[in-house]
């Protein structure tokens, strides 16, 4: 097996248990693997890597993310989520619907962000979450991300409702917090679904219990749309299956390419040479099960 499943996770369950779950349904000594978590509060589109295809999730988890995204304003919360303390806001009132287009359209771009407390980034060689959950108070630095749009969908105070297209390593949870200050009255994620995963769509994920391994694996080839892509003859991909580069009849300029065999099935993927006539192997898949 070799290739994605898009699951709709359900809240509740960490993305680790969906894996687990499906684990004992793919078979022994199949690989599988998640390309970028979901928070146990938020369902969606989570994109599980099959055998090989734990290879290409750095592809995935590249790729543009949307999110339908509930904030609760006038309150914080210690994870910035439903899950942690819950504190209201003293005398937070409600802004008006300019005030909130006006806040909302300040974190379109490239902004710098500061991860959630309760995250999986490393401070000093450990998570910030397990800090945090020992009391601890982890100081994490900002990081440039990138949300492309940001779309007021319904506004009725406390109730703000916003439809999310953004960049990889963009906290949602931390774009609610950052949008409460701005907004001088607190506010933390109360409800989050993830939409989109690049090609992956909500609307073909299909729920863990009914999910047919067999029927429902997705191609390699969907972690890797905006990749060039070339058919070459067995014998060349056999050269790059032993590490030896090949020689192109015609140049390419690509930083990457994406390289099928006769049948269309990915077999690797490859860098160019400087002069754009030769490829080296990257990963190689032309062995897979």
């Amino acid at each position: 097996m070799f290739g994605f499943f898009n699951i709709n996770k359900p809240p509740g369950p960490t993305s680790h248990d969906i894996v687990n779950q499906l684990r004992r349904r793919v078979g022994k000594g199949v690989k599988l693997g998640h390309a970028g978590t979901l928070d146990p509060f938020a369902e969606g589109v989570l994109v599980l890597c099959v055998g090989p295809g734990t290879r290409l999730a750095e592809y995935v988890q590249a790729y543009r993310k949307r999110y339908v995204a509930e904030l609760t304003l006038g309150a914080t919360s210690t994870t910035d989520d439903p899950e942690g303390q819950i504190s209201k806001v003293a005398r937070a009132s409600a802004p008006s619907p300019e005030a909130v287009k006006d806040a909302l359209g300040g974190f379109v771009g490239q902004i710098q962000q500061v991860p959630p407390a309760h995250s999986a980034v490393h401070v000093q060689g450990r998570r910030a979450y397990k800090l945090a959950r020992a009391g601890k108070t982890p100081r994490l630095s900002p990081r440039t991300v990138t949300i492309h749009t940001i779309e007021l969908l319904r506004y009725d105070y406390p109730r703000l409702d916003i439809d999310v297209t953004c960049g990889a390593g963009t906290y949602i949870r931390a774009l609610a917090r950052d949008v409460g200050e701005a907004l001088h009255g607190g506010a933390y994620c109360s409800a989050l679904r993830r939409t989109e995963v690049g090609p992956f769509h909500a609307e073909q994920a299909k729920a863990p219990h009914e999910l047919d391994p067999q029927r429902h694996l997705l191609s390699p080839l969907m972690a890797l749309e905006s990749m060039e892509k070339i058919k070459l003859p067995a014998d060349q991909i056999r050269r790059l299956t032993l590490g030896r580069a090949v020689e192109l009849t015609e140049p390419s300029d690509a930083h990457e390419l994406a390289v099928l065999d006769e049948r269309g099935h990915l077999a690797a993927i490859t860098s160019g040479a400087s002069d754009g006539r030769a490829l080296r192997p990257i990963k190689v898949f032309a062995n897979r099960a």
